[in-house]
């Protein structure tokens, strides 16, 4: 039995994971990775990614997260397209964790837990259709491509007023979407939008289709849900900032999450609560939520795990 049991397995295939996978078989740990429904993550609706290191031209976000795959691979990182469904955390120091892809379970001495979070949309079917196209959920990934245009930002809280005052500096004009008659945000950051201005917000009204040819973004359609009066709006951009959701539901109960559903680590280090479980990426970091912040806690988990694991011998 002894021999099933692996020293660490990573689940999820971000930049975290990936990250993590690298320097945890660099270490000799000989990682079994599990990718989840969307091998490469979030990363891989990314079109362009220009605001990573060592990628002078750019790079679009499958390449990138193949390329890191592939490095994984290149110190043994086994990969397993499969889906993490179930765990079952030991709260012991040197327990074994179980984990299930279907009915297979996996014994690990150090679980990785990179499963990252997936942004809100509203659910409009032009929402996929001009995605990549105009539409996005991540303001500091894509802005750029948006300079001296029009934007739509949506929502009402510390994200959207955040995204919208850093296109503000970026394009020629941002229109706010504020589905009630006042924001969610913090005092702090509805002064900084009222004190920009280019930035027009619109209270009241709500998204309710996107218009263009080719699938390029023209045109939002907008609501006023008091006056049930529609009309368009001429932009470029449609940034969706209603927030994200960690993946997370699979390990509630049994770690410690916030409010939000983001695991709790420990401050300066990637443990959670659990015993030689951690946590790295997207899943527990909802403040800077780029690649490159994840692929450093990716190296931090891996190190983290092998000290862990250093110390039960």
């Amino acid at each position: 039995m002894e021999e099933n049991i692996l020293d660490c397995v990573i689940v999820g295939s971000g930049p975290s994971g990936f990250t993590a996978a690298i320097y945890a078989a660099r270490a000799d740990l000989k990682p079994e990775l599990y990718t989840g429904l969307e091998p490469g993550g979030q990363l891989t609706t990314t079109t362009e990614v220009d605001n990573f290191p060592g990628y002078p031209a750019g790079i679009t976000g499958p390449e990138m997260m193949m390329d890191l795959q592939k490095q994984a691979e290149r110190f043994d990182t086994k990969v397993h397209y499969e889906m993490i469904t179930k765990a079952e955390f030991s709260k012991e120091e040197g327990g074994i964790h179980k984990l299930y892809a279907g009915n297979k379970e996996i014994l690990a001495k150090s679980v990785i837990i990179s499963t990252g979070a997936t942004a809100k949309y509203l659910g409009l079917d032009d929402e996929k259709k001009y995605n990549g196209g105009g539409v996005s959920a991540c303001a500091t990934c894509d802005g750029f491509f948006y300079r001296g245009k029009d934007v739509v930002v949506v929502g009402a809280g510390d994200t959207a007023a955040e995204e919208a005052t850093y296109l503000s500096k970026l394009v020629n004009k941002v229109t706010m979407l504020v589905r009630k008659g006042e924001f969610r945000a913090s005092k702090a950051m509805i002064h900084r939008v009222e004190n920009t201005p280019n930035i027009e917000v619109k209270f009241h009204h709500e998204l309710i289709g996107i218009e263009g040819e080719n699938n390029l973004v023209e045109r939002a359609v907008v609501i006023n849900n008091q006056t049930q009066e529609k009309s368009t709006v001429d932009v470029h951009g449609i940034f969706i900032a209603i927030g994200h959701k960690p993946n997370t539901d699979i390990f509630a109960n049994q770690i410690d999450l916030d409010e939000n559903g983001y695991i709790v680590t420990e401050k300066g280090s990637t443990r959670t609560n659990l015993p030689g479980v951690f946590a790295a990426g997207d899943v527990q970091d909802h403040i800077y939520r780029q690649a490159i912040t994840a692929a450093g806690s990716g190296c931090m988990a891996a190190m983290d795990a092998e000290k862990y694991l250093a110390e039960l011998h």
